[in-house]
């Protein structure tokens, strides 16, 4: 096994991945994924290759709309329907897993086949297995590139990377979303401060938009709070460095492995004092303000942060507050029997599974 440098601490890792971010910019040792993906796509490729595919993604995501106000209706538009199928479980018990997880995929639908699906619609619900089927869908600038054997655009690299989008753009999102609704349950004071919130800025009658965001700085905190207590990916996906590296008086070699311990940033006692407690008081300064945190590393940070950074912000905020405009969350068991201990998922951190009733407001 070769060796490998864990860094723990924000300092430390701000010092890598941003000060440092070229030299820590490469995909560190992953041979599951290696395997799967041959070293094509975003998540997983290094060098030349992943410096062009992030920068066509950036700006293939920004042409198809993220970051403008159109991506904003789509996202709008798919609350709603995920309110509409919230309301068809008629209040009863019910395991949101899947319906959390068909509205983050739709928006990536949306963004890359220009379509949404109905959540009963049979390719929708195996489109995670049949990437290769919709990449077709996909418009025809890159089958132009695919005969240059030289070059990144190939349609094995364009279907790795659609695969990446999907995998990034559903699981984590939909999984904080899981996440958010188990803390929210667990912690009725905060939902009620969130609702008194959506109630007072939003109303009943309108959807909540992201203008409304710097308005609510209680419901921000809130999204803040649920990504740094639940620490999606505690160790990050790993890097490496793309040379040799003096840091800190130790000289890395070229190639090693590097684990960023998200963790030891996102439970920082200093900066969050009582870490280990869901507290939306954490972003909030004396008077209530929202307040930022550099140590806020949720989407990891420096040249390989996440490229969907933005467009998540925007699904957490607008999904959790729409919810919260139609619905009350109502516990199926005592609120303290209430497990909230994350289970570990390969490198991700998943709530315990749970049921919950949507009661209309």
């Amino acid at each position: 096994m070769k060796p490998m440098v864990v860094l723990h601490g924000y300092e430390a890792i701000k010092e890598a991945l941003i000060d440092k971010g070229k030299e820590f910019s490469g995909r560190g040792s992953f041979p599951v994924a290696e395997k799967a993906n041959q070293g094509f796509g975003i998540l997983f490729s290094s060098g030349k290759r992943w410096k062009e595919i992030r920068r066509f993604s950036l700006m293939t995501l920004r042409n198809l709309g993220v970051g403008k106000r159109n991506i904003e209706d789509r996202v709008q538009e798919e609350a709603r329907c995920l309110v509409e199928e919230l309301r068809k479980t008629n209040a009863s018990p019910c395991d949101p897993t899947f319906i959390l997880g068909c509205a983050p995929c739709n928006v990536i639908c949306s963004i890359i086949f220009q379509k949404r699906f109905d959540y009963k619609d049979k390719v929708f619900l195996n489109i995670m297995e049949r990437f290769n089927e919709n990449v077709k869908i996909l418009s025809s600038p890159w089958i132009q590139e695919k005969h240059n054997p030289h070059g990144e655009f190939t349609i094995d690299n364009l279907t790795i990377t659609v695969s990446d989008f999907f995998g990034a753009g559903t699981e984590t999102t939909s999984t904080t979303l899981r996440y958010a609704l188990l803390l929210l349950l667990k912690h009725p004071e905060v939902s009620a401060k969130v609702q008194e919130e959506i109630d007072r800025v939003v109303g009943r009658e309108r959807s909540p938009c992201m203008q409304d965001r710097s308005h609510m700085p209680y419901t921000d905190a809130m999204v803040h709070e649920v990504q740094r207590y639940i620490d999606l990916l505690p160790t990050n996906l790993p890097h490496a460095v793309t040379c040799d590296v003096n840091f800190r008086n130790y000289l890395i070699p070229k190639g090693t492995t590097i684990i960023t311990n998200l963790t030891s940033v996102l439970r920082d006692d200093k900066e969050f004092p009582n870490p280990e407690k869901f507290d939306p008081g954490h972003f909030l300064d004396e008077g209530g303000n929202f307040k930022k945190s550099d140590y806020f590393m949720a989407f990891s940070a420096g040249k390989r942060m996440c490229v969907g950074e933005g467009l998540a912000r925007m699904e957490l905020f607008l999904f959790l507050t729409t919810i919260l405009q139609k619905f009350t969350l109502k516990a199926v068991v005592d609120v303290k029997d209430l497990d909230v201990t994350p289970v570990m998922n390969g490198f991700t951190s998943v709530p315990p599974p749970y049921q919950l009733c949507f009661i209309p407001v």
